[in-house]
């Protein structure tokens, strides 16, 4: 019978895993270093306005089969006080993005090799991507929090809400009173709408709707008044009434306090609805980035183009939803030249070449393509 195309030996496993130990091992020794001297993480925005900068980041996964390039080269910016929409499909990398920039990313067999991630904390601007754990540790919570995917799995279920929010206000807040801590917990409660919030307080996550939880977790996120919220498909796993109710609590407590928001999520309707600038990620690379009129109005990659085919039209009436044809590379063996075009319908004999850089349509609008006028 003949072999797989992804067949592997146990020779060639072995391999791959004594060569994934060896870089591993060298990067976490680098990164465990004690006393690193600021030098090494202080750095300076290239634009002052920016909240967060992405610049060439690669954050790669070293498993038995290969290097798996979950992020490779992403460059994108959060402005203060905006919106930033990432889009794309399960895989592309989007939630390893933000997990990259939390240094969240699973540690020893995912690491970021390479970029920067500049945050602007108001003080210092740090690249995350080598800062020391300890400084991780002041920035995660005081300064970005995120809002995970599906709160049932990030709340602790044998801990009630108020203990596991009382938990964190009480880590960033030392000098608060254990009074303190608890009204500003119920405080949070009230603020993400919940009505029996002294109820809530006392009561187990099994015990909340999906919603309620989803409030929860949005108030342990707001809790330290961040600079920077990263809400990774927050509205997924609810309802379009619970849904809508999220996306105004979030764009009413951002205007609140502030803050900027990374927003995850498949849904191109909450996008086009609570985006400022969208970012288009396909592969583990962004192929198209702009303001939310930019992507909308005048999509240019063929890849986004297909995203806006396939969703449904309120009051247009199809027999079946358009589909993008083919599907995603292998991600251990990426090919050398576009990763789109063996699925695209106008690519042409420039795509054979090597990947297309960014190309400037305007001083918003960024698309990664050979577009047709250059073919």
């Amino acid at each position: 019978m003949a072999k797989s195309s992804n067949y592997i030996s146990a020779k060639e496993s072995r391999r791959i895993s004594r060569e994934n130990r060896r870089i591993t091992n060298e990067i976490e020794k680098k990164r465990k270093r004690r006393h690193i001297p600021e030098s090494e993480y202080v750095t300076q925005m290239k634009d002052p306005e920016n909240c967060v900068e992405f610049d060439e980041v690669k954050t790669y996964f070293f498993t038995d089969i290969g290097t798996v390039k979950s992020v490779d080269g992403v460059t994108f910016s959060v402005p203060k006080g905006k919106t930033v929409g990432i889009v794309g499909e399960s895989g592309c990398g989007k939630s390893v993005t933000s997990l990259s920039l939390m240094q969240l990313v699973q540690r020893p067999t995912g690491q970021t090799v390479g970029g920067e991630i500049r945050f602007d904390t108001g003080e210092k601007v740090i690249n995350v991507v080598n800062a020391p754990e300890e400084v991780m540790r002041r920035l995660r919570g005081n300064n970005m929090a995120m809002i995970f995917q599906e709160p049932m799995t990030s709340l602790n279920p044998v801990f009630r809400i108020g203990a596991q929010l009382d938990e964190e206000i009480a880590l960033h807040f030392p000098k608060m009173s254990k009074e303190e801590v608890k009204a500003r917990s119920i405080e949070m409660l009230g603020m993400v709408g919940i009505a029996n919030k002294e109820g809530v307080y006392k009561m187990y996550p099994h015990e909340l709707s999906g919603g309620m939880r989803q409030r929860v977790m949005i108030a342990m996120a707001l809790s330290c008044d961040p600079k920077l919220i990263i809400a990774d498909e927050p509205t997924t796993a609810l309802d379009v009434t619970i849904q809508a109710q999220i996306l105004d609590l979030l764009r009413e407590l951002k205007s609140r306090i502030g803050s900027s928001i990374m927003l995850i999520t498949h849904d191109l309707g909450v996008v086009a609805e609570m985006a400022d600038y969208v970012v288009v990620m396909y592969a583990g690379r962004v192929v198209e980035r702009g303001t939310a009129r930019d992507i909308f109005k005048d999509p240019r990659h063929p890849y986004t183009v297909g995203l806006m085919k396939s969703k449904p039209v309120v009051g247009q009436h199809v027999k079946q939803l358009y589909s993008i044809p083919g599907s995603v590379p292998n991600p251990v063996d990426m090919p050398d030249y576009c990763y789109f075009r063996d699925r695209c319908e106008r690519c042409g004999e420039k795509c054979k070449g090597a990947y297309p850089e960014m190309v400037k349509l305007s001083d918003t609008h960024y698309v990664a393509c050979y577009l047709p006028e250059d073919k």
